[in-house]
């Protein structure tokens, strides 16, 4: 189930060479199942540490195998739509948007 148009992409193999603009980002398991749909205001920076750190913030995080992005300036109303077309299709948030607290509105 991919969310987003953009292509899947592999995660090292291009998460390094993201542009430092706002989006929203879905990671995907090796499985390609949703497994978290962030925002940030500057993509480049958020997925710098991601692979600098290797995920050590969240163990849920660390089965990302590909991702999605999508350069909007509306990042945070964008998340809110996706992880509600995720909810209303699977009943639930993906999995590791669960140990966040996600605000709507």
């Amino acid at each position: 189930m991919e969310l987003l148009e953009d292509k899947l992409r592999v995660w090292l193999d291009s998460a390094k060479f993201v542009k430092p603009h706002s989006g929203v980002y879905v990671l995907y398991d090796r499985n390609k199942e949703p497994i978290f749909i962030g925002e940030t205001d500057n993509m480049e920076r958020t997925f710098t540490e991601y692979v600098d750190t290797e995920f050590s913030e969240s163990e849920c995080k660390q089965k990302t195998k590909f991702y999605q992005r999508e350069f909007t300036d509306n990042q945070k109303e964008r998340q809110l739509q996706l992880i509600e077309e995720f909810r209303k299709e699977r009943g639930r948030t993906p999995v590791c948007n669960s140990e966040i607290k996600v605000e709507t509105h």
